[in-house]
């Protein structure tokens, strides 16, 4: 179900997380074997905050209260009630409310040094806009600084947001593993699925504490092409091997993924979003056969 815009339910990709507490999105984002884009280096993954920041769903229009007052008339010396009691409502001012707590902070920034030291990562980099978000971002970096004193093997760095967004597009090889709060993750996820080829072909998964795990593909439902046969499957399928591997059944995972990236490289069977013109059935018939 798509998510309305700027009104209508809750998204519940969103729900789902706040529900489950599945506090960091993992997306790997790779370049593809055989499938050329601008870039042929980018192995970087992106770890996103999941349960706070601007995401806390914490909106309103901006009112006041107005209440009873007396107040001294000196002429007739005497004292008055001036009744005016109520809520007024600012006209076009809208308030959002940014959530940043030292637990979420930690946890996330924990699972980022815990990921980049079990996948031989060398580099975390923290991405933060805190010269402006002094307080919220603020404590985010204190809490990456704190977490990466336990991890001297791997280097920390950070970088805002804004200037990572250009290093990104510039030189995606600069960067290994990156961690952020809630919007910046969204954003900068997106922006890296674009630089091996788009939203298609990029998995996630959704990590939360006690070993459980929510897998799903990056990209919205798409309506405009629901029912046509048209959509490619790759990033709801690289999806299911991160679950698979989340739940350490690494062989089956190999093969799978394997018979994804042949495919790809085949080049005889591509879907349309990545130049070619097989339906998703025929796309998907060919990574079965390289199974």
């Amino acid at each position: 179900m798509a998510t309305p815009i700027g009104k209508g339910h809750r998204s519940l990709n969103l729900t789902l997380r706040k529900e489950l507490n599945l506090y960091a999105n993992v997306r790997p984002c790779h370049s593809l074997p055989g499938y050329k884009t601008r870039y042929d280096n980018v192995n970087l993954i992106t770890i996103r905050e999941n349960t706070e920041g601007e995401y806390s769903g914490l909106e309103h229009q901006v009112s006041f209260t107005t209440i009873d007052m007396t107040y001294y008339h000196p002429i007739s010396d005497q004292y008055n009630l001036f009744s005016n009691f109520g809520v007024q409502v600012v006209r076009g001012v809208v308030e959002s409310l940014k959530i940043i707590t030292r637990q979420a902070s930690l946890r996330v920034a924990e699972y980022a040094f815990h990921y980049a030291k079990a996948h031989g990562r060398e580099r975390v980099s923290a991405i933060h806009k805190a010269n402006i978000m002094q307080k919220t971002d603020g404590l985010f970096l204190k809490c990456c600084r704190e977490v990466a004193e336990k991890y001297p093997e791997i280097t920390y760095e950070e970088v805002v947001i804004d200037n990572c967004c250009m290093m990104l597009v510039k030189n995606p090889a600069l960067f290994d593993v990156l961690v952020m709060p809630n919007l910046y993750g969204d954003i900068i996820s997106d922006l890296c699925a674009g630089l091996v080829g788009g939203l298609g072909l990029t998995p996630s998964c959704n990590i939360g504490e006690g070993g459980i795990a929510l897998a799903e593909a990056v990209h919205g439902s798409a309506p405009d092409i629901a029912g046509k046969n048209l959509a490619n499957p790759t990033a709801l399928l690289l999806s299911a091997v991160t679950m698979l591997r989340h739940l350490n059944l690494h062989d089956k995972a190999e093969q799978i993924q394997k018979a994804i990236l042949n495919t790809i490289a085949e080049g005889k069977y591509r879907t349309a979003d990545l130049g070619g013109s097989s339906k998703t059935t025929e796309f998907t018939k060919a990574i079965i056969d390289h199974l």
